[in-house]
C-alpha cells in the first residue's frame, strides 16, 4: 500500500504488530538455543552477578561505597557479601529485589549471548582464516560497553561502565567512549 506523490512511491511505515511478535519469538528461541552452550551460562553467570552485586550497592545510593572506604577491610568485605547474597533475594526487601534481579538477567543475557556469539565467530574465523581476532575482539569491546550503556542509569553507563568496557576488551573503545560521553 503506497501513496503516489508525482511519480514516486512512499510505502506508509507504522508499527506492524505481526512482525514485532514474530521478533520477539525469533529471539526468544535464540536465547533458548544459547542457554544449551556452557560459554553462555559462564557469560551469564559473571555478568549476572557482577552486575547484580553493583546494583545492590548503588539501591540506596552511594552510601555504601562511602562506607566501604570508610571502614576497615573485613567490613568492607562484609558489606560487598551481603551485596553479593542480595543478588538471590537474602536479606533485601522484595520489592527492591525484583527490578534489580530483572535488570541483572537481562544483563546476563545480553553478556552471555555476546560471550556466545564472540566464541562462535572465534571458532568460525580459526576454520576459515578470513577475519583477525583482534577484530572480533574490538566488535565485542564495543558492544559490550554500548550494553553497558544500557544497564539502566545512562550517566553509570557513560562515565563508569562504558570506559571500562571499552578499555578492557578493545583499543577502538576509547574512541567511541569519547564520541559517547562527549
Amino acid at each position: 500500500m503506497g501513496v503516489s506523490s508525482g511519480g514516486f512511491c512512499v510505502k506508509k511505515r507504522g508499527f506492524n504488530l505481526r512482525k514485532w511478535c514474530d521478533e520477539w519469538i525469533l529471539a526468544g528461541r535464540g536465547i533458548i538455543l544459547a542457554t544449551r552452550e556452557k560459554k553462555f551460562w559462564i557469560g551469564f553467570g559473571v555478568s549476572f552477578l557482577f552486575f547484580g552485586t553493583l546494583m545492590n550497592l548503588l539501591a540506596g545510593g552511594t552510601g555504601k561505597f562511602q562506607l566501604m572506604w570508610a571502614v576497615g577491610f573485613p567490613k568492607c568485605l562484609e558489606i560487598l557479601g551481603s551485596a553479593i547474597i542480595g543478588v538471590i533475594g537474602v536479606n533485601v526487601p522484595f520489592l527492591e529485589w525484583v527490578p534489580v534481579a530483572m535488570l541483572a538477567v537481562l544483563q546476563g543475557i545480553l553478556i552471555g549471548l555476546i560471550v556466545l556469539l564472540w566464541e562462535k565467530k572465534r571458532n568460525g574465523q580459526a576454520a576459515d582464516n578470513q577475519t583477525d581476532n583482534a577484530e572480533n575482539v574490538q566488535k565485542a569491546g564495543i558492544v559490550a560497553g554500548l550494553i553497558a550503556l544500557g544497564a539502566g542509569c545512562p550517566t553509570c553507563g557513560t562515565t563508569l561502565l562504558a570506559p571500562l568496557f571499552g578499555t578492557i576488551f578493545s583499543s577502538g573503545g576509547m574512541a567511541v567512549t569519547g564520541a559517547v560521553s562527549g
